[in-house]
């Protein structure tokens, strides 16, 4: 946002893109404080009729800008103010003008949404093309550390990493209960605002309920069908099937037949609530050339969400579950979860899923890489294990078949970070330096 702040000066609007209550709104205000002499921030879902009533001329700056400054009682400062339209998808005549005010150079702009390609959201509009678009992704797990009053251990992490040093089991065991309560919480700042708060795990689980309640509203206003909701309330019992795709029949039936499932899914994908990973039919270096969109798998955007939602059967989930995942003792085989929580680190840190499945020599099962990296001209393949399970058949055929390709191997795991011939057995919690 800085870096936006300085090298655009106001050429462009800046578009900040993320999910329901990840917190858009929060850091957008902090940021206006910190770094402006005056601000308005509009919230057009809760906007006066004064703001909607300005809205309709707002062909007329000058006239739009006063009536602001009125409605919000905040005098604004040419180049040194800002105003943000915060949930601008429900102001859509507002987010096209934007071109117009960019051009008039008077204040700087921030929009904050979520659902923004949404047709009924663009409707009849002119998207600008005036702005500089960022993604907000839940707290990752730096910032959850941080939270906590940690700031010491993602740059020691950091340090091992790049030393390739083991830190011993005491230490790994420390390390990865402190990750699973990351896992259990999540990143969505209200559940990690409730575990502060309460320090009650069950006090955190209906707070993530309530989101997940938000979430599922949404896709009903985007598929009344209700289909979107299912298929994000299914996603832990398909990835639970270790399939080798999302299996939307499974889910949805002979209703699936009627539905146009591309526009479906591309809507569910922009609610940023979802994270998709899509088979690379050819794994080389330009992984997007080559992905099948008929092949996916979908993990949800936030692992402490996807925990609630595995547990979706008891009113609210219990702290025995909690306490017994937070101590890596509960008896179901939880694969699924660090499948997802892998997927979460690696999208926060900028890079698409994609992942690559071929059939074994036998024809009868198919090798499986569960997420591959592009990096330079190389490919770093990744495979997750839900234990210290040091075994990467795929890995290693994968590093045969395409050895020119490949940079990196990664097996992560729940063990010390250590090399294994031409694999890095990686911790869990230090996959976003990958």
């Amino acid at each position: 946002m800085l870096n936006w702040k300085q090298t655009r000066d106001g050429k462009t609007a800046l578009l900040i893109k993320g999910a329901r209550r990840v917190g858009k709104s929060t850091i957008v205000e902090e940021f206006a404080k910190r770094e402006y002499t005056s601000y308005i921030l509009v919230d057009f879902a809760n906007a006066p009729q004064g703001v909607w009533d300005a809205v309709k001329n707002i062909a007329d700056l000058d006239n739009f800008f006063l009536q602001l400054q009125f409605i919000y009682k905040v005098k604004l400062e040419e180049r040194k103010s800002v105003v943000i339209f915060d949930e601008i998808q429900k102001a859509p005549l507002v987010r096209q003008a934007i071109k117009y005010m960019v051009k008039d150079h008077r204040y700087d702009y921030i929009e904050t949404g979520s659902l923004l390609s949404i047709k009924k959201n663009i409707e009849g509009i002119t998207i600008p093309s005036e702005e500089t678009r960022i993604t907000m992704y839940p707290m990752d797990y730096e910032e959850f550390r941080w939270a906590l009053g940690d700031e010491a251990t993602m740059p020691l992490l950091k340090e091992v990493f790049e030393k390739k040093r083991p830190v011993g089991d005491q230490v790994v065991r420390q390390l990865l209960r402190d990750f699973r309560l990351y896992m259990l919480v999540g990143g969505m700042p209200q559940a990690v605002n409730t575990y502060l708060e309460t320090n009650n795990l069950s006090e955190v689980d209906q707070t993530k309920r309530e989101i997940i309640d938000l979430y599922t509203e949404d896709f009903r206003k985007i598929d009344p069908s209700g289909k979107a909701a299912r298929l994000f309330k299914a996603i832990p019992s398909e990835l639970a099937k270790n399939a080798s795709r999302y299996q939307v029949i499974s889910v949805l039936g002979r209703s699936a037949e009627n539905t146009d499932m591309d526009e479906l899914l591309e809507d569910m994908e922009d609610s940023l609530c979802v994270n998709f990973a899509y088979h690379a039919n050819n794994s080389s270096v330009g992984l997007a050339l080559h992905k099948d969109k008929d092949r996916y798998k979908m993990f949800v955007g936030d692992t402490g969400l996807f925990v609630t939602l595995a547990f979706w059967d008891k009113d609210v989930t219990e702290n025995v579950i909690y306490q017994k995942l937070l101590s890596d003792k509960l008896g179901a085989d939880l694969g699924y979860v660090y499948e997802n929580v892998v997927a979460q680190m690696l999208k926060a840190s900028g890079n698409e899923l994609y992942y690559h499945t071929w059939p074994t020599p036998s024809g009868k099962h198919n090798y499986e890489v569960d997420f591959l990296l592009s990096r330079s001209n190389k490919l770093c393949p990744i495979e997750v294990k839900s234990s210290g399970y040091k075994a990467h058949v795929s890995l290693d055929e994968f590093g045969k078949k395409f050895s020119s390709e490949v940079l990196h191997s990664y097996l992560v795991y729940t063990k010390d970070l250590r090399k294994d011939g031409e694999t890095l057995m990686v911790p869990l919690y230090m996959v976003s330096l990958l």
